[in-house]
């Protein structure tokens, strides 16, 4: 149950961060700074009762290395949902997952320039097949308007985001395990309200938090709630596991998840290229964890032979 434990955790985390985008979308009259600071306002008053006690014993540990420390809350906690919020006000949410499943392929190349990492034929065919069920998934809730006819603002923005994720998986992978898990979290949230609150404020956010509508209320707190506080325990838990690479696989699952929750919500119907793309995306990520468990076993009759 051990060995499945990651897996389990980042289906959930894909479940939540589908929600992310649909919420978010629906949210996309508000400036996008005002909402990630009201979602990791949120957060932090939830993990503030968690969290305190270990933040406060964990203090040197802290000020010894705040710069990955730094790092992790302004890239993870902070800027990649902001940029997510920002690509939705100009583009639509197929582009954006469309975008964020590049995350799995970007990662696995930078985990192999920067960490010396390597890997098996079929865990970069597992990358391919799922980013390509991924693309099937949202094509076919598309139709021809899946590839834009030119460059939207929003995609850009979007592409920055991915990077910016990237970035937090490889620095969660080397330095995460330093910190306590919620006093690591209550302090990046601390750090992530710092940095957002200017910005927030800049865009007008003290005359729009006053007007805000009771379902933005919801809105906002689903957002705080689930990926800025659920999510993140349960991806860091898994990547400490799996490494970057073969965590961000799951992330192609996003267009799976989110079509089911558009036919779930929306009403939407679910075409059998849909299906087909799911299962290839399934087939994918299969990939990505098969080779290890298979070689083990490989090796284990090989150690019965010899004896």
């Amino acid at each position: 149950m051990s060995a499945l434990r990651p897996h389990l955790f980042l289906l959930l985390v894909v479940a939540i961060f589908s929600g992310n985008i649909l919420v978010g979308k629906a949210l996309s009259d508000l400036p996008p700074f005002t909402i990630s600071m009201c979602r990791v306002f949120i957060a932090l008053v939830i993990m503030l009762p968690l969290g305190w006690h270990q933040a406060r014993r964990g203090w040197p540990v802290f000020r010894r290395h705040w710069r990955p420390l730094l790092g992790l809350a302004l890239s993870g906690v902070a800027f990649f949902n902001a940029l997510i919020y920002a690509a939705l006000s100009f583009t639509s949410p197929t582009n954006v997952a469309i975008l964020e499943s590049l995350i799995p392929v970007v990662t696995l190349l930078l985990s192999v320039l920067l960490l010396g990492e390597r890997y098996r034929m079929l865990q970069w065919v597992g990358v391919v097949l799922s980013l390509a069920g991924a693309v099937v998934v949202i094509a076919a809730g598309e139709g021809a308007a899946a590839v834009p006819g030119g460059i939207n603002p929003g995609d850009l923005i979007m592409l920055l985001a991915v990077l910016v994720w990237v970035g937090y998986s490889l620095l969660v992978k080397e330095h995460m395990a330093r910190f306590p898990r919620y006093g690591g979290l209550l302090v990046m949230l601390a750090i992530a309200n710092l940095a957002l609150a200017p910005i927030a404020l800049l865009e007008g956010a003290w005359q729009v938090i006053p007007r805000l509508e009771p379902a933005q209320f919801i809105g906002l707190g689903y957002l705080g709630i689930f990926p800025s506080v659920v999510a993140l325990l349960l991806y860091n838990s898994a990547l400490a596991d799996i490494g970057p690479s073969r965590a961000a696989i799951y992330l192609n699952l996003l267009p799976v998840f989110t079509m089911l929750g558009a036919w779930w919500w929306l009403g939407d119907r679910i075409l059998p290229v849909q299906v087909i793309g799911s299962l290839v995306v399934i087939v994918g990520v299969w990939c990505t964890i098969v080779p290890r468990q298979a070689t083990s076993s490989r090796a284990t009759r090989q150690q019965g032979a010899d004896q």
